[in-house]
């Protein structure tokens, strides 16, 4: 400190304590009073990174194609799954599922179209739709296409056939997909830098509303978890039940956040107390430093409420954080207090303070300053919760310093020096015996860390940017089960999504493409010409016709191939499903017509809308990817599928898209990788001009920056 501010320090805070404390105690109170706001928040938003253009398409992908936001039930029974008993329990849970009053629908095995439990033709399909319910559907045959089918296997019963999943479909929100999409485009614009004043204003007004009408929407959501569970409790004693799908991820993770919150909070504070009863033997060593320590978490804590900044599964730790950092910064005064104490036994209570500030102001100031560049460097990873995270830790720091040097000090004040303490100088014996070390075996310290160093160095190059999602929740939740289960049996968890478009100046790919037509094909069109209406998709899409779907079974089945890939959903699945009802054969442009005609529209809702534009002029293919394997490498499975198809296939790259949950998260991993190692070098350079100025020694700081490196 100079000693101007010295004078103003003493003057404002060693001889004014009583009003130092008042206003410590006015701030404590605002700030616990907006407390209050303090919120949770695991929505796919806090794992993505804000301004990802992969975001904006995902999302466009999921407007077009059908959300995500549905709930999977696994249900494993203790008999035969389709005994009468079980059915009929699954019969009773999906009835209760649906009754819910956001479920728009549920379905299960009881539901979903058979063409084969007796084989029925393209009219009878048209006229009535047979189900495993339907009283003239064969139990037996219905099993055999269960455990067949294209589309069923390992997607709504395992390959043993042994266990079944029920999708809750939940009700599109038009409010909630209004505001975000108003949102998000407004964001755009002020990215761009092209936002006028009145739409920053309702920018602001619209961010408001969405994050009101989301809390809101996320409280509704975990209410309806926890009465999915208490409907599903009611079966447990007769199947095996597991609860998946991102609604309940999203609820269960507020719940470990929260949880981790306390836990670890009131964990550290225990902890911390009991070290600093052992180290130090006095009560107001205890005291002083815990209510410092517990003051700035609780201004934190309303200050994130005030500013509206959720904590996320990023930032949830960041109280014991706080704790552990506000309790580094006030053992340094404490330690340096009791020295000057046992130094100076006669000394008054306002000399021992100034001088313990005056000592340890700048190394403390230098400390807090170092940790929040350290955290600040989080600001350039792109990804929300990460920035908000180092904003948190930064602001957190800021305010556990201020605190360190005005309520530690402005209470002490308060309290007589009392008896000096016997000091036992623990931490300078372990100074002295590595100085002795050193300096008998210089050399061979040196190169053991010369070889550390190589060895960090090769392990560096054998990083890969990669962290299992499941891996986030312990073995014995909910939500690793369940997603090892549906790995294990029901074609994997996470989602992916490859999307191709038609080229950009599309051929005409009718039967003037295709092989040329047979004398009887040319018979057949003249007497039964295509359903007026639904027969042009077949002449005018791209993908939709039997010249083009082809292409589109070579693509899907490479898809089907790769390791990574569980279960696989497209165009193709439908029509290899629906072949049954051309005896076998393959389908032509003709039948494709009849059939796009003659299906009823719930069926071609399922079979065909969801991998499907409407003018057939682009294809979808939805992956699941194994999540539990642990070989799993998301950029490099990414990147085989972009290079098969371009290169392989021979599709122009604006064509091909890979989307989902997948990418978004290996985009998030992807940039925080990125990021750390770009601002790894800043953040050196910023604690090496630190030490500069701290030092005023070049030599020294070079010296300092070492073992901060190594």
């Amino acid at each position: 400190m100079t000693s101007r501010l010295e004078k103003h320090y003493e003057s404002l805070v060693l001889k004014r304590p009583g009003l130092v404390l008042l206003v410590v105690a006015l701030i404590t109170g605002f700030f616990a009073w907006h407390a209050t706001g303090f919120k949770l928040d695991a929505s796919a938003d806090s794992l993505v990174l804000e301004n990802d253009t992969a975001l904006n398409y995902y999302r466009s992908v999921r407007a077009r194609y059908g959300s995500d936001d549905f709930l999977i039930v696994t249900y494993t029974p203790q008999g035969d799954l389709f005994s009468d008993a079980v059915l009929d329990d699954i019969r009773k849970l999906r009835d209760s599922l649906a009754g819910l009053e956001r479920v728009e629908s549920v379905v299960s095995l009881l539901d979903v179209p058979l063409i084969s439990s007796p084989p029925v033709t393209l009219t009878e399909m048209s006229q009535q739709i047979r189900t495993l319910e339907s009283p003239e559907t064969d139990r037996a045959l219905a099993r055999k296409e269960f455990l067949t089918s294209p589309l069923y296997r390992n997607l709504l019963i395992s390959p043993d056939g042994t266990t079944t999943a029920l999708q809750v479909n939940f009700r599109r929100d038009d409010t909630y997909h209004t505001l975000l999409e108003r949102r998000d485009h407004l964001r755009a614009k002020q990215l761009d830098g092209h936002l006028e004043k009145q739409e920053a204003d309702e920018l602001a007004t619209v961010t408001r509303e969405f994050d009101i009408y989301s809390d809101s929407l996320l409280e509704q959501q975990s209410r309806d978890i926890a009465t999915v569970r208490t409907i599903m409790d009611g079966h447990r004693e007769r199947a095996a039940l597991y609860l998946g799908g991102v609604p309940m991820i999203v609820a269960d993770s507020i719940e470990f956040i929260r949880h981790d919150l306390v836990t670890f909070g009131v964990g550290v504070v225990c902890f911390l107390v009991l070290i600093l009863a052992i180290a130090f033997h006095k009560l107001r060593w205890v005291l002083l430093p815990m209510a410092t320590c517990l003051l700035a978490s609780l201004i934190m804590v309303g200050w994130l409420g005030l500013v509206d900044w959720p904590v996320t599964v990023v930032s949830s730790n960041f109280v014991s954080l706080l704790l552990i950092i506000t309790l580094s910064l006030t053992i340094h005064l404490i330690v340096r207090y009791r020295e000057l104490h046992a130094g100076n036994p006669g000394a008054d209570q306002l000399t021992l303070v100034r001088d313990t500030v005056r000592s340890k102001a700048s190394a403390c100031f230098y400390t807090a300053l170092t940790t929040i560049v350290a955290f600040g460097s989080l600001l350039f990873s792109g990804i929300r919760p990460v920035i908000d995270f180092g904003w948190m830790m930064a602001v957190g720091i800021g305010v556990a310093f201020v605190l360190a040097f005005t309520l530690f000090p402005a209470a002490l004040m308060f309290m007589q020096p009392g008896e000096p303490a016997r000091l036992r100088d623990v931490t300078g014996a372990i100074t002295r015996f590595f100085a002795r070390l050193i300096q008998r075996f210089s050399y061979t310290v040196l190169t053991a860390f010369a070889l550390v160093m190589l060895a960090s160095i090769f392990g560096i190059t054998m990083l890969t940017v990669e962290n299992r999602f499941i891996d986030y929740f312990k073995d014995d939740t909910e939500i690793y089960r369940g997603m090892e289960l549906i790995d294990r049996s029901l074609g994997g968890t996470t989602p992916l999504d490859v999307i191709i478009d038609a080229p950009p100046a599309p051929v005409q790919t009718t039967n003037e493409s295709a092989q040329p037509e047979s004398p009887d094909e040319a018979f057949m069109d003249d007497f039964f010409p295509p359903p007026e209406g639904e027969a042009g998709i077949t002449g005018t899409s791209y993908w939709f016709n039997s010249y083009q779907l082809s292409e589109v079974a070579a693509i899907h089945d490479f898809l089907d191939g790769l390791p990574e890939t569980g279960k696989v959903l497209s165009v193709v699945t439908a029509t290899r499903m629906l072949e049954t009802l051309n005896n076998g054969k393959p389908i032509d442009d003709f039948f494709l017509s009849v059939l796009f005609k003659k299906l009823p529209e719930d069926v071609k809702q399922s079979l065909f809308n969801p991998y499907l534009s409407e003018d057939g002029d682009q294809v979808r293919f939805g992956i699941r990817v194994f999540e539990s394997d642990r070989s799993l490498q998301r950029e490099v499975l990414i990147e085989k599928i972009r290079r098969h198809l371009v290169d392989y296939m021979q599709l122009d790259e604006e064509q091909v898209h890979v989307s989902g949950m997948l990418v978004l998260y290996n985009n998030m991993l992807q940039s925080l990788f990125r990021s750390q190692i770009m601002t790894l070098g800043v953040v050196f350079l910023a604690i090496m001009a630190m030490f500069i100025i701290s030092f005023r020694s070049l030599k020294i700081a070079a010296i300092a920056i070492i073992p901060n490196i190594v």
